[in-house]
Order: structure tokens, then C-alpha cells, then sequence
């Protein structure tokens, strides 16, 4: 019988995760809102490395493991395919494309926090959108900066910080008036791909605001990849699952 363990926490893994059955498992790492109305099992929390996550394919009696974690959660994708390969299980990859610059657009390229901050050094305004990792970073804004920082999480701030907590996906009028509002002069971001929060993009393009993106990490090879959550549904459904026990 097939089951499947499905490793989310986007908006893609959700779309997935809706077309589960009960006997799958949806597994979430704790940050956000956990869906509800889903007929597949959800699990909150980590696994305990890789070690910890191929003992729960050994005793929970997975037959497929579907990596559909945000592109930027490159340790959980590594311990992924390396417990599928301990514990002998398919592992599958939902990797979305990335957004590609267009005529107008200034980005940026940097490899980890030391490569953003030089690069952001200039700018007075700066909006992030690229996660939690601004603030533990908030005791350490530059007397000439002023950060809004838009994150999942509520958190107190500072006086030289405002702190956004939303969910996309986001709109073009929102973004503008966002960008506006706050007077922002350098977004900050990941190169997530995706639609939900392409918005913001397209309003640095019309206001000639650079955007500093890092870069992708190094994921690693799968059994298959998919670059859709129509796609990946589409196989698992034409699989022929009847000689999984």
C-alpha cells in the first residue's frame, strides 16, 4: 500500500497536501499556521536529523518521501534524499524555477549574511522579505538604516525596525503602497520563484529600486523532480503502486 510522506510548508506543498488520502502524512517544521480540513495525517516538528527521519520511513511504513520544503531549505532536502537512500525509498522533488531578471530590473547577487550586508550598506530604507534570519540581526541595524522586515512570525521590533508579519500571496496595489509608505530604497529577498510573491518585483522594476537576492543553494539529486505540484500529482496518481506493501 502506498504512503506517502510529504515534507511542506509552502504554498506548493499545500496544494499537494490537499489531494492526499488518510493514510499519508503531511510533515510541517512548526513556523506558521497548520492547515486544517486536510484528510491526510499532519505532523508538526523535526525528525532528529537523517538518522531520525529514516527511522520514521522504516516505522511508519513510508513508501515515497515528496521533498516540497521552501527552495532555501537546502539541510532538510540533503537529509531527505540521504534518509530515502538509508531507508531504501523513493525520494521525489517539488523545485520550482527561480525568477529570472527582466529588461529594467537591478539585482543584486550575494552569497550569506556577510555578502547582504555589505551589499545593502549605501541604502537608508531596506525591506526585507527574505525569512526570519533579519531578526536576530535587529541589535545590529547600522545608525543610518531603518529595516520593515516582512516575516511569518510576529516580533516586537525596534526603533529602528518595524516588523511585518503576512502570508502571501501579495498583490501589486499592496506592494506599491507598502514600498511607498515606508519610503524604501533596496528590497531584500530569496530567489523563491513562484507567483504568490512575484508582486513585489515588479514594483522595484517600476520605482528603479535594486533588489539584493541570494543566491540558490546546491540541492541535492533525487530520484525524480518536478517543477509543478500539477505535475507531481499527476505521477504519483499514474504510478503503479501495487507492488508496494
Amino acid at each position: 500500500m502506498r504512503r506517502v510522506l510529504l515534507l511542506g510548508g509552502t504554498g506548493d506543498a499545500l496544494q499537494i497536501a490537499r489531494q492526499l488520502e488518510a493514510r499519508d502524512v503531511y510533515s510541517l517544521a512548526g513556523l506558521g499556521r497548520v492547515p486544517e480540513g486536510l484528510a491526510c495525517e499532519v505532523r508538526v516538528g523535526g525528525f532528529g536529523g537523517v538518522e531520525g527521519l529514516a527511522r520514521f520511513i522504516d516505522s511508519e511504513r513510508i513508501t515515497l518521501v515528496i521533498d516540497a520544503t521552501h527552495p532555501y531549505a537546502a539541510q532538510m532536502s540533503a537529509n531527505a534524499a540521504a534518509a530515502c537512500h538509508e531507508a531504501g525509498v523513493p525520494c521525489w522533488a517539488l523545485r520550482r524555477a527561480g525568477w529570472t531578471s527582466q529588461s529594467g530590473d537591478d539585482w543584486r547577487m550575494v552569497d550569506g549574511w556577510d555578502g547582504l550586508i555589505d551589499a545593502i550598506r549605501p541604502f537608508k530604507r531596506v525591506l526585507f522579505t527574505s525569512g526570519r534570519e533579519p531578526l536576530a540581526h535587529l541589535d545590529e541595524i547600522p545608525v543610518h538604516q531603518y529595516w520593515i522586515v516582512r516575516c511569518l512570525d510576529a516580533h516586537p521590533g525596534n526603533e529602528r525596525a518595524r516588523i511585518i508579519d503576512a502570508r502571501g500571496p501579495f498583490d501589486i496595489d499592496g506592494e506599491r503602497a507598502l514600498f511607498a509608505l515606508n519610503h524604501i530604497d533596496v528590497l531584500v529577498t530569496k530567489n523563491s520563484g513562484g507567483a504568490a510573491t512575484q508582486a513585489k518585483l515588479d514594483v522595484a522594476r517600476e520605482l528603479n529600486v535594486p533588489v539584493v537576492m541570494m543566491q540558490r543553494p546546491t540541492l541535492p539529486d533525487v530520484d525524480r523532480e518536478f517543477d509543478s505540484p500539477a505535475q507531481l500529482l499527476r505521477a504519483l496518481n499514474e504510478e503503479d503502486w501495487s507492488g508496494v506493501k
